[in-house]
């Protein structure tokens, strides 16, 4: 019986890899961002105007840069079967760090991001062992520490502090061509993230862990440090985002995280890309449609002038409707 155990599980989860990493719900999202381009440009050419200016192409890129960071790190936390609600206390804390640190001297620069990272990666060993090692839901645990990190916010900062050095908001506001700094830094990460879960060992790891804990842990898959792992990696794109931010702001501001919605605005992001809440299906370029999508529609509503009252209306009824479709998907296949 024990050899049984030794022997079986190992295909029954390479298997398992081979069919959650073969399902590819992305398709669906780029189509629905293709159809809602067409129609952003039919509006606005009833109107005259020209909806893909390099203008409005550019302001896309750099208003999607910080919500695409988080949500390339809220996929690799979800697809492991967990879930962080803490990253948006988070970017309004780095961006702080950040900014006191740097105090307006290019000399501080290198240490600030490093402290940034530390605080970040630290945030997310935490939320990771709460999870893990105490048995709490990551809802839970993570809302938790949100809750602690407003909490000291609360209590040191009023308003925005410090002061970023005009070099480092360069990565905010300078383009190479008609690409933002800020969209090349996004697509890096999405790059690495993409990189780490189709051609290592712990991006099989994570998808087998999400896919199915039990059976990744008699595979011999350490599922604990799995889970922990993917939620250190999402803090520090949470850190990188606030970075971003705050390279923006001219300094860091203790609502900046909370203001942009950056937690649930990355759950809805990485759902509508075709990633399982569940875990185990999906992917980083599910993800990238889902921000762009959440990104063009946006921007349409803006330049229309949508109210903010219709806008979280027509977002909140296209996320049902994506999870409606994937559902039925998932059903019928």
């Amino acid at each position: 019986m024990t050899e049984q155990l030794k022997l079986r599980p190992a295909p029954a989860a390479g298997s398992l890899f081979r069919r959650l990493s073969a399902d590819r719900p992305a398709r669906a999202v780029y189509l629905a961002l293709a159809l809602l381009i067409v129609l952003g440009w039919l509006l606005f050419a009833l109107d005259g105007e020209h909806f893909l200016s390099q203008e409005n192409i550019v302001g896309i890129q750099q208003r999607s840069a910080a919500l695409g960071i988080v949500a390339v790190g809220q996929t690799l936390v979800i697809l492991a079967g967990s879930l962080d609600l803490s990253v948006a206390y988070l970017i309004s804390l780095t961006s702080l760090v950040a900014a006191e640190i740097m105090a307006g001297s290019d000399a501080n620069v290198l240490p600030a991001v490093a402290a940034v990272l530390a605080v970040s990666a630290l945030t997310g060993l935490v939320n990771g062992l709460i999870v893990t090692r105490l048995r709490v839901h990551a809802f839970i645990a993570t809302l938790g520490i949100a809750l602690i990190i407003r909490g000291a916010l609360d209590e040191r900062y009023d308003g925005p502090a410090g002061s970023v050095p005009a070099s480092f908001q360069h990565l905010g506001y300078d383009r190479i061509g008609p690409l933002p700094v800020s969209a090349l830094l996004w697509a890096a990460v999405a790059a690495a993230a993409w990189f780490l879960l189709t051609r290592t060992r712990p991006g099989y790891r994570i998808y087998a862990v999400g896919g199915d804990s039990e059976v990744a842990r008699l595979s011999g898959i350490r599922t604990g440090r799995v889970v922990v792992t993917a939620h250190v990696l999402c803090s520090v794109c949470a850190g990188i985002a606030g970075l971003l931010l705050a390279s923006r702001l001219g300094a860091g501001a203790p609502t900046v995280g909370t203001d942009g919605g950056y937690d649930l605005e990355s759950i809805a992001a990485v759902v509508l890309g075709g990633t399982a809440l569940a875990g185990g299906r999906g992917g980083v370029g599910g993800t990238v449609g889902g921000v762009l999508l959440l990104a063009v529609l946006d921007s349409i509503f803006n330049q229309l002038q949508v109210n903010s009252f219709a806008k979280d209306v027509v977002r909140g009824v296209v996320l049902v409707a994506a999870l409606a479709v994937y559902a039925r998907r998932r059903r019928n296949g």
